[in-house]
């Protein structure tokens, strides 16, 4: 860990997947400490400008992005450090859930979500990144998932992208020591959203879900904002899903052997 920020009116924050769930909750977080949020998104959700400048932000932009793309991530850099500049933190959150038995899964939806969850991720943090390197200091924010850490069937797609978010984290964290820049690297568990529904429909047909818990997305965003406030390295989940994380990592074999039974072809 490094320097403490100070969240303010001269804070400059961008949310990929700022347009609902986590992102638009961490989104909000800032706007109340009067941040100039930048929400980035496929899609302008219905009156958020007026959300986020009612909740406190001193400014909002909202950025239609279509992420699953090179040429989308690369446009928006390029507008982003035209027309604004370098954000003080930058928040990879975009996502897409996948799910179920691999040989069920629609290989074009692996493929736009592992663009969204990983690639695009690493090419938006190596586009802002020399800049932030270069003024000494930013903070990157990558929202992996407990599912980078426990390894269930029927994620098998989902759970390498968040591995992967968890590992390029967990490396870029060395390589930033000293700079003024650091990481930040979410293990988020089971928060309230349209997604957090999602893994019903997708595994609900062969993994028994009774062991699922989830936190109200104001809660989990609360503790972001905290977690970067105080320039913490990674936030874990609360409660059972921290158990569930720790033994997945010490105890393996009790883990795969509770899961085991829960899971069904």
């Amino acid at each position: 860990m490094g320097r403490e920020m100070r969240i303010n009116s001269s804070t400059t924050v961008i949310v990929t997947g700022g347009s609902k769930g986590i992102g638009k909750g961490i989104a909000k977080a800032f706007a109340a400490k009067g941040a100039q949020v930048h929400t980035v998104s496929r899609s302008r959700p219905e009156g958020i400008d007026d959300e986020m400048l009612n909740t406190g932000a001193s400014s909002h932009r909202f950025w239609p992005v279509d992420l699953t793309t090179y040429e989308g991530a690369k446009g928006f850099f390029d507008a982003f450090s035209s027309e604004v500049g370098t954000p003080d933190v930058l928040i990879n959150n975009a996502g897409q859930l996948t799910g179920g038995l691999l040989e069920e899964q629609p290989p074009e939806k692996i493929f736009s979500m592992l663009q969204v969850n990983l690639t695009t991720l690493i090419l938006l943090t190596r586009f802002f990144l020399p800049a932030m390197l270069e003024r000494r200091s930013g903070k990157i924010v990558n929202n992996a998932s407990v599912s980078g850490k426990m390894f269930f069937p029927c994620a098998s797609t989902y759970a390498a992208s968040k591995a992967g978010v968890v590992g390029f984290t967990e490396s870029l964290k060395q390589e930033l020591r000293d700079t003024g820049v650091s990481t930040l690297l979410l293990i988020t568990a089971g928060v309230k959203t349209e997604m957090y529904d999602e893994i019903h429909d997708l595994y609900g047909g062969h993994l028994d879900l009774d062991f699922l818990k989830s936190i109200p997305v104001a809660e989990w965003s609360e503790k972001v904002l905290e977690a970067i406030e105080s320039d913490q390295d990674t936030l874990w989940p609360p409660g059972s899903s921290r158990v569930g994380v720790n033994l997945a990592h010490h105890l393996p074999g009790v883990f795969e052997g509770f899961i085991s039974k829960k899971f069904h072809r």
